[in-house]
């Protein structure tokens, strides 16, 4: 018995909305960034961003991506990814998934206690920024890492964030039109 062959939709105008995934430095935040190079009103939402004195390298980078981005484009760096997405006033860029989790889960406390014991307070929360995500009805852009490639992580912290960054991915890839892999500066529409 063959496997059926995906065939996406077919559509004469762009996507609506996008999962751009891709690994550390491949170019997925320039694709996003791309997509709506034209737009007039632009959110983005850095999600999950917390300043950190202490790390100067982590500071550079926020500050080159703050000065990639067009003027016009308004910035919102928020863990409250759900709020954020709800007051967007026109198209939405979504940067990134894998800093949203990290922050989510520092907030929870939780990175050393069982996954089943904080696991109906996780889902609430992915199912809530979902439903934000899917009410909005301009172009939605959301970048993610993917961590799906390597090894199993040796420490209990990284094979949950890897596990739980693959069921979110999961779930915006359903409520996405498309969803576009990034590879050393490539893309590859899945």
């Amino acid at each position: 018995m063959s496997m059926p062959i995906y065939r996406p939709p077919n559509r004469h105008d762009r996507p609506r909305s996008v999962l751009v995934t891709g690994g550390v430095r491949s170019g997925k935040s320039r694709y996003a960034e791309s997509l709506l190079a034209e737009a007039e009103t632009v959110r983005y939402i850095a999600a999950g961003y917390v300043p950190d004195a202490t790390d100067p390298d982590w500071a550079d980078r926020v500050r080159k991506h703050q000065a990639s981005r067009p003027p016009h484009w308004e910035t919102v760096e928020s863990a409250d990814l759900g709020a954020a997405l709800s007051a967007a006033p026109g198209a939405v860029i979504v940067d990134c998934l894998g800093v949203w989790l990290t922050r989510l889960i520092d907030d929870f406390g939780t990175w050393n206690i069982p996954y089943a014991q904080w696991q109906d307070s996780f889902e609430s929360r992915l199912s809530s920024v979902i439903d934000a995500w899917e009410s909005i009805e301009s172009v939605k852009i959301a970048v993610t890492n993917e961590v799906g490639f390597g090894v199993v992580p040796e420490h209990p912290s990284g094979r949950l964030f890897r596990d739980l960054l693959g069921i979110t991915n999961q779930r915006f890839a359903a409520s996405c039109d498309d969803v576009v892999l990034v590879i050393a500066g490539r893309s590859i529409t899945l």
